[in-house]
């Protein structure tokens, strides 16, 4: 991973005349015109650009990152020597995305001097390439190794070097269109190698006393079956049940019951017993003593409504979630974020029927916020939330997901978002049936915020006022803001019902805040509207449950 070139490139600049023509890597070409990174958060550096607005960045481990001006980028070398080799050697390396070495010797060479001919006809390249190559000490390979190490670094950009506009957030288009592995092939190689083992005899405790492998085993017994398994999914699930409730509880279940053996219903019936969330999440299971076809019958219908044996049909979070699990987080978060473009591309392109929008994406919108922040991606689950607070009609759910939506926008340390998120909120509380558009008899019927002040989303609610109060005080600019919300944090714990009040002042009450003027402003209203005591330390941010999206 050398930057020799890049050295001699900038200490020379003969050499760097060279680069920017006719080979188009211009040291004076490295601003983007847009704020990028990576998905990842890894380092990037722009060193050059060319004519047509796109620019090379050097990431993290030496590799280089071309981003087009048209919304794609790619990796196209393991180092800036690498990609000077293809740039050099390959001059109408544009043209070559599609070429991969299977594509054999004679198409390459043919597709390269076809594109290097139209070139010589404007400019020389050939003296030009020797002297560079010459100068940078760059060797001379044939044009079908240039398309082998351009194809190998193109296939390598996700998920670790996924661009990011860096304001909205949106993934930048792959820059080749090579067809890669679903994501379920790459979650499940490492459980299809531990299927293996204990199907060997080996590794029995190691696979099942860990709870990522475990399960990747038994997503590969899922797609993978064998009627001697039976022996072996036994030991996976007795060890899965001391993880409580999990899909893949309910899979090994499913697994040993397809066996249909009688001797099996008493093992079924304990793991059942478990805790009381297995018990209702293997409900409707056979009792010990059953017929063994009533075994089967039940685990051929919850094998029929949510396992089966082709992986392509398991939803997408089945595969991040274990992907997150066993360390893969960058290939959890490139997918995720292109499931979230491709909705957020159809909010924008179907914003005149949002009653579709909602019927299709809402559910992925909530999940998808959860999936983000289990990441630890803020700023990625603060577009989800965006996009799923419209979707909600209810008021209930509206100021849920709103609540949820200044939490975020907090985190992010977006806090003049948040307050007026929170003033969307309350806008809500006052009238619950305004701005969504339903007919006058929804409206009338809509009564989920009737008791909202006795529920333990009153109590967030006025938590999460504090919260961006203390937090959005170190913003000066935001001094008035900053007051209406202290004021109408005061005004809405008024307003809770005695339980919910006392369990705010409790969560308050245990807080610090150097922030002197917020600090008071916060004790006084307490102990203007519920009578705590005045000198109650209570600013730093709690942290109860959030509500959940839906």
């Amino acid at each position: 991973m050398s930057d020799h070139a890049l050295r001699l490139l900038r200490e020379q600049p003969h050499l760097a005349e060279l680069a920017a023509f006719p080979f188009n890597f211009d040291l004076a070409r490295a601003d983007h015109g847009e704020a990028v990174r990576l998905a990842s958060g890894g380092p990037l550096d722009a060193v050059a650009g060319d004519d047509t607005g796109g620019t090379y960045f050097v990431c993290g481990d030496g590799s280089v990152l071309y981003a087009d001006s048209e919304g794609s980028a790619g990796i196209i070398g393991n180092s800036v020597d690498e990609a000077l080799e293809v740039l050099v050697g390959l001059p109408g390396w544009h043209d070559y995305l599609g070429l991969a070495p299977a594509d054999g010797e004679e198409k390459i060479r043919a597709a390269v001097a076809e594109t290097e001919e139209e070139i010589r006809e404007y400019h020389g390249i050939d003296d030009e390439r020797a002297e560079l190559r010459a100068g940078l000490g760059l060797p001379e390979r044939s044009p079908v190794e240039l398309i082998g190490l351009l194809h190998a670094a193109l296939l390598r950009t996700e998920p670790d070097f996924l661009l990011l506009n860096a304001e909205e957030g949106g993934a930048h288009a792959l820059l080749d269109r090579h067809p890669r592995p679903p994501l379920w092939e790459a979650v499940l190689a490492r459980g299809r190698t531990d299927l293996t083992l204990l199907r060997e005899g080996s590794a029995w405790d190691e696979v099942a006393g860990d709870r990522a492998r475990r399960a990747l085993a038994l997503r590969a017994a899922q797609f993978d079956r064998r009627e001697g398994d039976l022996p072996l999914l036994r030991h996976l699930l007795r060890h899965e049940a001391e993880a409580s409730m999990t899909d893949e509880l309910r899979l090994a279940a499913v697994l040993v019951g397809l066996h249909g053996h009688a001797e099996d219903l008493p093992l079924l019936y304990e793991v059942r017993e478990t805790d009381f969330d297995t018990w209702c999440g293997l409900g409707g299971m056979p009792e010990p003593g059953a017929d063994p076809a009533e075994l089967r019958s039940w685990a051929r219908g919850l094998d029929d409504s949510l396992f089966g044996t082709d992986p392509a049909d398991e939803p997408l979070f089945t595969w991040t979630d274990l992907a997150h699990e066993q360390g893969l987080v960058e290939l959890a978060r490139a997918t995720l974020i292109r499931r979230l473009d491709d909705i957020d591309f159809r909010a924008y392109r179907d914003a005149r029927d949002s009653k579709a929008m909602e019927r299709r994406d809402a559910s992925q919108l909530s999940q998808l916020v959860y999936e983000f922040e289990q990441l630890g991606d803020t700023f990625q689950a603060l577009r989800a939330q965006r996009l799923y607070v419209p979707l909600q009609t209810r008021a209930w759910d509206r100021v849920s997901a709103l609540l949820r939506l200044a939490r975020l926008e907090r985190e992010e340390g977006r806090f003049g978002a948040a307050i007026r998120t929170l003033a969307s909120l309350r806008d809500t509380l006052a009238e619950p049936d305004g701005g969504v558009g339903e007919s006058e008899s929804e409206s009338e019927s809509d009564n989920s915020l009737g008791h909202w002040q006795r529920t333990n989303l009153g109590a967030y609610i006025v938590e999460e006022h504090y919260a961006v109060a203390r937090t959005a005080a170190t913003d000066t600019a935001l001094a008035d803001e900053v007051r209406a919300v202290t004021v109408a944090a005061g005004e809405l714990l008024a307003r809770l019902s005695g339980t919910a009040r006392a369990n705010v002042e409790r969560h308050l009450a245990g807080t610090t805040d150097t922030h002197t003027d917020t600090q008071t402003d916060i004790r006084a209203a307490i102990h203007t509207d519920t009578g705590a005591k005045p000198d109650a330390d209570i600013s730093a941010e709690p942290t109860p449950p959030q509500p959940s999206a839906g």
